[in-house]
């Protein structure tokens, strides 16, 4: 059993070095509605077919002059959730659709004519993206597994979250050389074309002059 939990240490220290938590808090300041200073945005990446869970926990409560609206969407044009006038503890789950950013936006607006004291909404964010998104504790009592079990299988998942992240970007690497190395031919073969063509008018240029010359018996 000691065996086993510094194995477990082990592996944990391992992924520290790869897994980043997001988590954040930052106030969003009020202005009126319609107005781009009053939106504030939070840009992840995540891959195709991934589970992300935003969890937003927004301070004051409804009628105090503001509301707060979320917008979670993609650089695609996907649309993941436009909740309205959020207070409190806000969660929600979806499966991405494209390997692609995504924005979870926040935007408050005064309501009323009533003056506001402290024009901003404290904001609480918290992003879990693959096996941090899922309920472990459903996945142990529904598969009746120890805890020792579930540890290891969310590292599993976590571990090969990373491998196919990496094989991602190799694969983006891979494109990327390539184009590099098309551009690199297409932009050679241009240069030789081009000094054929410098050649090839200083040549008619001379024969041209030359017999332009000799018309005039200058030569």
């Amino acid at each position: 059993m000691a065996h086993t939990q510094s194995l477990l240490y082990s592996l944990y220290s391992l992924l520290l070095f790869f897994v980043c938590v997001e988590a954040l808090k930052f106030d969003v300041e009020a202005f009126s509605k319609g107005d781009k200073k009053g939106q504030r945005c939070i840009r992840n990446f995540v891959s195709k077919d991934t589970l992300v869970v935003v969890t937003a926990t927004i301070d004051g409560y409804k009628g105090d002059g503001m509301t707060l609206d979320m917008h979670i969407k993609d650089a695609v044009g996907n649309e993941y959730g436009k909740p309205k006038d959020v207070v409190g503890e806000k969660r929600m789950a979806f499966t991405s659709h494209a390997d692609a950013f995504f924005d979870v936006c926040f935007e408050n607006y005064f309501t009323g004519s009533k003056g506001v004291q402290h024009p901003t909404r404290h904001v609480e964010l918290d992003i879990d993206i693959g096996a941090d998104a899922k309920d472990w504790s459903a996945v142990q009592a529904t598969e009746k597994l120890k805890p020792v079990e579930t540890e290891l299988r969310r590292i599993e998942e976590m571990v090969a979250e990373i491998v196919a992240e990496m094989d991602y970007l190799r694969t983006r690497e891979q494109k990327l050389r390539d184009t590099n190395e098309s551009t690199n031919t297409r932009v050679k073969w241009f240069a030789f074309a081009t000094m054929g063509m410098l050649v090839a008018l200083g040549v008619w240029q001379i024969v041209y002059l030359r017999a332009y010359f000799r018309s005039k018996h200058l030569i």
